[in-house]
């Protein structure tokens, strides 16, 4: 069957599991592409326009299909949640974190994705996590932390900067996971197109002050063209195809099972680093790589028989 008519019937397994995967192997895709967009865009304009484009392209999907019920007062509450934390917070204390402390202190903060998400799908969703999933999440946690740590870094900020930048990169980690855990709630009442859409508009309306100020006074003119058509597989892939994806394979998948697959991120990052921008892997680099595959594999092989959040 098609992966989406807006239907309320789940994608089969198999397919959630190649949608999760897809989704954070095109957002690793395109946080190793956008290099060159914060480089020639302000970021705070760089997020505006990005949300922007969003709106431009899924107007449409925004109209309630005629079998969606009525939003309730905390539907709406979680919709604003997902957008501010999920979209905006994220967006800020991840670009100001990674500023005050090494690569390799976020690195390894980031490691913990997996692990937060299965701790909040358990105290909020009541996800019973398994002893598998579990494995497969210690698994992308070494895995990435390898990874890491195998990454040269000669910059070193002072003590007290650092541990500032090291708390609002963990900060969004929170602000990941919570993403992560509240889509699973939306789905179960809206369509994935529906949820993109207002999470859009929502992080375009959050931002609207901050980009209009970064744009005043910008030279867009001397912003090259090959800068724009960038910026625009950046806000397609960013506010448009990874999010459907993913709230598409959540509507199938547990939250905790589902966080697994955030270690697609770096391995994507990584890949588009070696093959466009002439970057070289280790030895170790590639045996964390093969620990993270691992855990995917082990998160996603058929198991007994019982409801997926029971796993």
């Amino acid at each position: 069957m098609p992966l989406d008519q807006d239907s309320p019937r789940a994608s089969p397994r198999w397919v959630a599991y190649l949608l999760l995967a897809a989704s954070m192997s095109l957002v690793g895709s395109y946080v190793a592409l956008s290099k060159p967009l914060a480089l020639a865009l302000p970021v705070m304009l760089l997020a505006w326009l990005r949300f922007g484009i969003g709106v431009l392209a899924m107007p449409h999907w925004l109209v309630k299909p005629a079998h969606e019920p009525p939003m309730s007062r905390n539907i709406k509450g979680l919709l604003f949640l997902e957008s501010f934390l999920g979209n905006f917070l994220f967006t800020i204390c991840m670009l100001f974190g990674v500023s005050m402390t090494t690569a390799v202190s976020a690195g390894i903060i980031l490691a913990t994705l997996p692990s937060v998400v299965a701790l909040l799908s358990w105290l909020f969703l009541r996800e019973r996590v398994g002893l598998r999933v579990w494995a497969a999440i210690a698994l992308a946690v070494v895995g990435i932390s390898l990874f890491s740590m195998s990454k040269a870094d000669s910059s070193a900020p002072a003590a007290h900067k650092q541990l500032w930048g090291n708390l609002l990169v963990f900060a969004a980690v929170l602000c990941e996971a919570s993403y992560a855990v509240i889509g699973k709630k939306l789905t179960g009442t809206l369509s994935p197109k529906r949820i993109t859409a207002l999470i859009n508009l929502w992080g375009f309306a959050l931002m609207t002050p901050f980009g209009v100020y970064a744009a005043w006074g910008f030279d867009f003119a001397g912003v090259p063209a090959g800068i724009w058509l960038l910026l625009l597989f950046y806000g397609l892939a960013a506010s448009v195809w990874t999010v459907w994806l993913w709230m598409t394979g959540l509507k199938t998948i547990a939250a905790a099972r589902a966080g697994v697959f955030t270690v697609m991120l770096p391995i994507a990052a990584a890949l588009v680093g070696v093959l466009f921008l002439g970057e070289r892997l280790s030895g170790l680099q590639l045996f964390a790589f093969a620990l993270c595959l691992a855990g995917v594999l082990l998160a996603t092989l058929p198991g007994r028989a019982k409801p997926d959040g029971l796993r």
